[in-house]
């Protein structure tokens, strides 16, 4: 899989707490607070006899020039900020908002918008938008740092819980793998012996980055050198159907996705069956919903003679799905017509998509 290079300035303005103004939420939201606080300023004036809808027109055209503006620059500006101390950042950001204030201001007195002032009142006026713009943009920044700050301590918190699960799955896994290959060190130590290292080239392959997600490709590379370690001791018994042609190859899945599944269905539904049968794995994508199901044979009075280890393989999964993608994540278990079903499903955006969108 070819990784995309992150140029230092990129990964300094993703990392930067000042939000992309340009996109059209934020847009949207700006606008509606420059709305809000027009109403503002005209509520905390004189009372007039008839309310004057002309004055508020032009006074909420003439602020969100100003708004549009300041987003537009700081928007432009943002890489270039993004390089600096934060600090220093959103003092330079007050200071860019004051400029376009007065810029507009100047626009609005040779347009002759507010009519012929004294010179003495409309200094005055000069002076009380720069200080009007100095608050409402240092309170806004601030906002934008306190919220990014927020962002990070939750982004650190998830890490550290993504890190535990995946810490809890990678023994359990290796125990379960290991006692596949010591069942065949009697019977058969040539198969054995290739199954030791199929198994080195799976473990290698999943030591990544803890929480850290792959593609679908790679995750079904891992699967099947686990299948084939299986495959070594249950022989014939285990049978494999496949129906996943419709998942794009750079689909994102967590590491060890795939294989603790596959592993709750051979231990609960084929090795306690002296015929064995066929473990059914079926996936979709549609609508930016990914679903997968595995299935396998379920004989009741088996299962209740296998180990429930796997149960804190498939708890940590679902936990893991819901750390990452959110309270729409969801793994659920159920029964019917003599099978075993467990579904995993999430929203997410292929890789090249999301390369894309940066």
């Amino acid at each position: 899989m070819r990784k995309q290079r992150t140029k230092p300035g990129q990964s300094a303005a993703k990392e930067f707490f000042l939000p992309e103004l340009c996109l059209p939420q934020a847009l949207l939201v700006l606008v509606v607070l420059a709305e809000l606080m027009v109403l503002v300023l005209v509520l905390v004036e004189p009372m007039q006899a008839g309310f004057d809808w002309v004055r508020m027109a032009l006074m909420s055209l003439f602020v969100q020039w100003i708004v549009l503006l300041s987003a537009a620059l700081l928007c432009g500006l943002r890489p270039w900020l993004a390089r600096l101390h934060p600090g220093l950042a959103g003092a330079l950001g007050c200071l860019l908002v004051v400029g376009v204030t007065l810029a507009c201001t100047a626009v609005a007195d040779y347009c002759q918008l507010s009519g012929e002032l004294p010179v003495d009142r409309d200094v005055e006026r000069y002076a009380r938008y720069s200080l009007i713009a100095v608050i409402m943009s240092a309170l806004m920044l601030r906002y934008f740092y306190l919220q990014s700050q927020w962002r990070k301590q939750q982004q650190a918190e998830l890490g550290a819980r993504i890190e535990s699960l995946q810490a809890r799955i990678r023994p359990h896994f290796l125990f379960n793998t290991l006692n596949s290959i010591a069942s065949l060190v009697t019977s058969d130590p040539v198969k054995a012996e290739q199954a030791v290292m199929d198994l080195s080239d799976l473990f290698r392959a999943s030591l990544g980055k803890p929480g850290s997600l792959t593609t679908w490709r790679e995750e079904m590379e891992l699967a099947k050198r686990y299948l084939s370690i299986e495959q070594y001791r249950l022989g014939e018994r285990l049978q494999l159907d496949w129906d996943v042609s419709a998942i794009p190859d750079d689909l994102p899945i967590p590491q060890l996705t795939l294989q603790p599944l596959l592993e709750n269905a051979l231990i609960y539904g084929i090795a306690p069956r002296v015929e064995g049968g066929i473990v059914r794995v079926e996936a979709d994508y549609e609508r930016g919903v990914f679903i997968l199901r595995v299935s396998n044979p379920y004989d009741e009075v088996a299962g209740r003679q296998t180990s429930n280890g796997t149960q804190q393989a498939l708890t940590n999964i679902g936990a893991r799905i819901t750390a990452l993608f959110g309270p729409h994540a969801s793994l659920s278990v159920e029964r019917r017509d003599g099978r075993h079903f467990t579904c995993l499903r999430y929203p997410c955006a292929r890789l090249t998509q999301e390369a894309r969108a940066i």
